[in-house]
């Protein structure tokens, strides 16, 4: 059998072929570019690469064109983890000396000699794999929106503690338009302070609020013209012009994370899945695009539910040696979907019976709210698992049954 590693850099490549003896019958440097992944595909051949028995291939990464050109056809690709590829470099040799074409002739030995150790990339279809890349996208969105409103939110204090005053009482708090629009009109609170009913008004009209327009003005004009300390002049009119700069960053990612959302809402309906997966509680259509992101389609993926359950860091892990043993929570996950996990478990807590009476069982036997809200995560997706494997939807009496019903 030959066995292909590559070690991929920015502007180049590294690639080995060992045979199944370990001997190294070819090394070659390709360029990142259509030029070099042609130099790659016409190298293969030469080796026994066939279209129906093609030679696998270990690389680092799991992403970028150079792993879609060899994801063609019936190839397996196997994405070495770091830290993994890190180990087994020690394997070779103790001296620790490292260098491209060592690091592909290992990646190219641990596929000669642990391939069924490690996974190959799923077969997703391009329907799921293009819902990956638009749920990430809108997910890293929703981040950065978050990570620009707690800036915004930190320069607010040191000079304009008004406005966060004006604005706690609204869900989202300064990602919304109306808080935006305040804001730009008045970037510091003496502006705001001399701001009038018509100025407010027009204001709200602007950002898209149609209702309760009347008592939100008062209710501004009213927190604007409080007593506040205020820093001297100049020094606030810089923070304003600080203010404005972060403001014009927040805008942006709001609008790039409600386009992308949109994107979400277009595509994730057209996948078969998405029926079975919006039948369960607490699943809506981004938080659904999220799930199915991570765990794509491949039915093969995973052998069982434990499985999944260890990739989303759902399960505990286990450390026993000796007379020493510990259960406890698993690090090592995928962070994406575990997050989704949390946010899943925390709305089927009140979007289902049978859900909350488990969380309250859980929490009732002493665990802590994140403890229980793992526990949960960990029993939904083993049900997301069965339903998506039979194409069933979730049925609340099937899915939290009494232990009499079970029993029955």
């Amino acid at each position: 059998m030959i066995c292909c590693g590559i070690d991929w850099a920015e502007h180049h490549h590294d690639v080995a072929l060992v045979d199944d003896t370990g001997q190294l019958l070819a090394k070659r440097r390709i360029s990142d570019d259509a030029a070099g992944y042609r130099i790659l595909l016409e190298m293969l051949p030469e080796y026994g690469d066939t279209e129906n028995e093609p030679i696998p291939v270990a690389i680092e990464t799991s992403r970028g064109l150079l792993v879609a050109v060899l994801r063609a056809g019936k190839r397996k690709v196997l994405a070495i983890n770091p830290l993994a590829a890190a180990r087994y470099r020690d394997r070779h040799g103790v001296s620790r000396k490292k260098s491209d074409p060592g690091d592909a002739l290992v990646l190219a030995n641990i596929l000669r000699t642990d391939m069924a150790m490690h996974r190959p990339l799923p077969a997703d279809t391009d329907l799921a794999r293009a819902i990956a890349v638009l749920a990430r996208a809108q997910q890293d969105a929703t981040w950065s929106r978050q990570q620009m409103a707690n800036q915004l939110r930190s320069l607010l204090r040191e000079y304009y503690p008004a406005a966060l005053d004006a604005f706690a009482s609204w869900q989202n708090g300064l990602c919304r338009p109306e808080a935006r629009e305040l804001l730009k009109l008045a970037p510091t609170p003496t502006r705001a302070a001399r701001l009038t009913r018509t100025q407010l008004r027009s204001a709200l009209t602007r950002a898209g609020r149609s209702r309760g327009i009347e008592a939100e003005v008062e209710r501004l004009r009213d927190v604007f013209r409080g007593d506040y300390a205020h820093q001297p002049p100049l020094i606030e009119d810089a923070f304003g012009r600080q203010m404005l700069s972060l403001l014009g960053q927040l805008k942006a990612i709001c609008r790039a994370a409600d386009d992308l959302a949109g994107a979400v809402e277009d595509t994730f309906p057209q996948h078969p899945d998405a029926e079975v997966i919006l039948s369960f509680p607490g699943l809506g259509v981004q938080l659904g695009a999220r799930v199915l992101a991570e765990i794509g389609d491949d039915r093969h993926r995973f052998t069982d539910a434990r499985g999944l359950k260890a990739y989303a860091g759902s399960a505990p892990v286990t450390r026993a040696s000796g007379k020493k043993h510990y259960v406890g929570r698993r690090m090592v996950k995928n962070d994406r979907l575990n997050h989704a996990g949390y946010l899943w478990a925390f709305a089927s807590i009140t979007a289902s019976q049978g859900a909350g009476a488990h969380y309250r069982r859980r929490r009732d036997h002493g665990d802590w709210h994140a403890q229980a809200q793992r526990h949960l995560f960990n029993r939904m997706i083993g049900q997301l698992y069965h339903c998506l494997k039979t194409g069933e939807l979730f049925d609340e009496r099937l899915a939290f049954s009494s232990p009499l019903q079970a029993a029955a």
